[in-house]
C-alpha cells in the first residue's frame, strides 16, 4: 500500500507492442513468413544498447536457425512485432534469412507405382 502522495511502483512486465516497435507499422508477411528461418550472421557484434527484445533475439538466434514463429513464441510477442525486430536486424546485416523450401510438387502416379513395384520385386 502506498502512502498519500507516493506513486505506486509499476510491477507488471507487460510492455505494449507499439512501445517495442517505436510506433512503426508492421511489415508485410511476404518478406518474413512464419516459416522463414533466421540466424545470426557470422562474426557480428550486437548493436549498441540493444533493447531487451533485440538482446533476446540475439541469444536465441546465436544457436542456429529458428523460424520467425519460434522466435515470436520464445519472446512471447505478437508475430508482427517479432517480424519487425527481425527485419530491422536483417537490414542492419546482423541476421541471415533462409526462405522456406517451395511446397512439394505432385509426382506422377505412374512413377510412384513403378517405384513401389520395383521395391516389392527387390525386397519382397
Amino acid at each position: 500500500m502506498t502512502a498519500p502522495g507516493e506513486e505506486q511502483q509499476v510491477s507488471s512486465g507487460f510492455v505494449r507492442s507499439y512501445v517495442i516497435t517505436g510506433g512503426r507499422g508492421l511489415p508485410a508477411a511476404d518478406d518474413l513468413s512464419l516459416v522463414t528461418l533466421v540466424t545470426l550472421a557470422p562474426d557480428r557484434q550486437p548493436p549498441p544498447s540493444p533493447s531487451p527484445e533485440v538482446r533476446a533475439i540475439w541469444e536465441l538466434c546465436s544457436g542456429g536457425y529458428l523460424s520467425v514463429a519460434e522466435v515470436a513464441g520464445h519472446l512471447e510477442l505478437p508475430v508482427g512485432v517479432a517480424r519487425l525486430l527481425l527485419k530491422d536486424l536483417a537490414e542492419q546485416g546482423h541476421l541471415l534469412r533462409r526462405k522456406a523450401p517451395p511446397p512439394a510438387q505432385l509426382v506422377d502416379r505412374k512413377i510412384l507405382e513403378e517405384v513401389l513395384h520395383g521395391l516389392q520385386v527387390r525386397f519382397g
